[in-house]
């Protein structure tokens, strides 16, 4: 891969203080590795030079890369360690998983959009990060085969946490996903602590709803 060139570094740089350490975001690993991936990889060529912006941007299939505040809230709810197993829903462009990757253990991404998922993988090819295993898949299934897992994300929202999802969480796991009507969600996180599951909302939200079945258009 290309030597990065300095303005990115500097982009990213202002991204985090301004955007993420100025809302409160203070966990070190989420920090560190927000300043470690080259979120501008995660985007069009024509885009990258907005990629540092606090917004959203379109990566094609009706689909957006979150804004860099919403990717730091998540990441940082769900508490990580450098042991932890962790199941994302929705990979996208793949610029979470790969935040994900540099904080956890191991990370499993599902994707329902073929072209999303197989774009994904090569960013994340082509930056090295082998601990984040993208699949072509139906996310609201969760993903049986690696259960449980420390942490689940989902980026999309639905009207209720999928049980699946809640199931294949380990003792003491977090479940963190938009929750709410097609406009504006609560981020809410989902704790499975003893017999039970404990919630607390975190902020306001709008993702693109939760969908099932597959798409392999262009695969």
């Amino acid at each position: 891969m290309e030597k990065e060139p300095l303005k990115y570094q500097r982009l990213r740089e202002e991204m985090v203080r301004q955007q993420v350490e100025a809302r409160g975001i203070a966990d070190p690993a989420v920090l560190a590795a927000l300043r470690k991936v080259p979120r501008h990889i995660f985007v069009s060529e024509a885009l990258r030079d907005q990629a540092y912006g606090d917004f959203p941007l379109p990566i094609g299939e009706q689909q957006t890369i979150s804004q860099p505040y919403i990717v730091a809230e998540m990441s940082q709810a769900l508490q990580l360690s450098r042991e932890d197993r962790v199941l994302e829903i929705g990979t996208g462009s793949g610029y979470q998983a790969a935040i994900l990757a540099a904080i956890a253990c191991r990370v499993w991404s599902i994707e329902r959009h073929a072209v999303l998922a197989r774009r994904a993988r090569r960013h994340l090819r082509d930056l090295g990060i082998e601990n984040a295993y993208v699949l072509h898949g139906d996310g609201r299934h969760g993903y049986a085969a690696a259960a449980p897992f420390d942490a689940i994300v989902v980026a999309a929202a639905a009207a209720e946490p999928p049980p699946v999802l809640l199931e294949q969480l380990a003792p003491g796991g977090r479940l963190v996903i938009p929750v709410g009507p097609p406009d504006v969600q609560d981020l809410v996180v989902y704790e499975r602590a003893g017999t039970g599951v404990r919630e607390r909302v975190l902020c306001a939200c709008c993702f693109v709803p939760l969908l099932s079945g597959l798409l392999t258009e262009h695969a």
